[in-house]
């Protein structure tokens, strides 16, 4: 145990070693899952990221999927994303284009009042390098990356409403990447965390609406570190289109 926990103090502490700078951003976010039969349903999400004056957009990622239902809360879904990120040495957007596929699983505990949830994925990445020639941005390759992803979310519930049809709830949360293999978006294995703590309110667990702030530290091969600090400000539904 010593062992590991002075390997984990040498992996992670060469990373924040690392010079880090800091800024503040924004995230709007709209996830959306819909059962549409007994075992499937699909996956639809926008996130939308801007600078803390929300004047600037820094990223949009646009994300669609199909889900498979699994028994006991489990579920698997596979599917596609586009994204656009802003490289500030060349004021323009680089597109990536991403496969993904994850596995998931909700638990419910202490009477069914709260929830942990164990998220897997895995993704397959195709990211623009652009560049200036001649005063013109352009393409200069596409690199291709492998990344995995372990998001843990709990939920704790803090006051019901409506007869317990509703609640208002605490969120803890953190997710880590992982860069798998060699490539040239990243080449550190640890790529980046975020860790949220927020507060939601959900309605019939259906819908619910999430405030919260986001520590978002990101490593780098190429330049510092960067630590960001983001409201994040998300929209969820979990709709069934099934006949009753």
């Amino acid at each position: 145990m010593k062992k590991l926990a002075l390997l984990f103090i040498l992996f992670f502490g060469k990373n924040f070693a690392q010079k880090t700078t800091q800024d503040q951003t924004v995230w709007f976010a709209y996830a959306g899952q819909y059962k549409v039969a007994e075992k499937w349903g699909y996956h639809a999400e926008a996130q939308f990221r801007l600078d803390n004056e929300l004047e600037q957009s820094l990223q949009n990622l646009y994300r669609v999927g199909a889900i498979y239902y699994l028994p006991k809360n489990q579920s698997v879904t596979a599917g596609y994303a586009l994204v656009k990120t802003l490289n500030r040495s060349v004021d323009d957007y680089f597109s990536e284009n991403r496969i993904w596929e994850q596995y998931q699983i909700n638990k419910k505990w202490h009477s069914d009042k709260n929830t942990i949830i164990h998220r897997f994925r895995l993704e397959q990445r195709w990211v623009e390098e652009l560049g200036l020639i001649d005063d013109e941005v352009i393409n200069l390759a596409t690199n291709y990356q492998n990344r995995l992803r372990y998001l843990n979310r709990n939920l704790f519930q803090i006051m019901p409403l409506h007869k317990n049809e509703s609640e208002i709830y605490g969120i803890l949360q953190s997710e880590v990447f992982f860069n798998l293999g060699d490539n040239k978006v990243n080449s550190k294995f640890f790529d980046q965390n975020r860790f949220l703590v927020g507060l939601g309110l959900n309605f019939e667990n259906k819908t619910r609406f999430e405030l919260g702030y986001m520590n978002h530290f990101i490593t780098s091969s190429s330049s510092n570190n960067l630590m960001r600090h983001t409201v994040s400000v998300s929209l969820f539904h979990n709709l069934s289109f099934l006949t009753q």
